[in-house]
């Protein structure tokens, strides 16, 4: 039978390996997105294990709004950057500096 604490430490576990990957690997763009999805999904799997522990559907319903952000989130960063690479011929973030101001 697996309890709440399983699920917690799996969630937990998942969004510490987005935070490594972030502050390892900060040249690549895409890997960085996918970090960030990882991250979020961590969180949705807290929230899903509480909605089903404390028997609440809420919990559950949000995830949902979470996801079509997230989904939104992701297509835009792509379509971001597809135009960075069409314009710049990489996506090496610390190619990118020609941004700042």
């Amino acid at each position: 039978m697996l309890v709440l604490s399983d699920f917690l430490i799996l969630a937990a576990i998942l969004f510490c390996i987005s935070v490594a990957g972030i502050f390892i690997n900060r040249k690549n763009v895409i890997i960085l997105l996918m970090c960030i999805e990882l991250m979020l999904l961590s969180v949705n799997m807290n929230f899903i294990a509480f909605s089903h522990f404390l028997g609440d559907i809420g919990g559950q319903i949000f995830v949902f709004f979470i996801l079509t952000v997230a989904a939104a989130e992701s297509a835009i960063g792509l379509a971001i950057m597809v135009v960075l690479f069409r314009n710049r011929h990489t996506i090496n973030v610390a190619d990118l500096n020609s941004m700042k101001g």
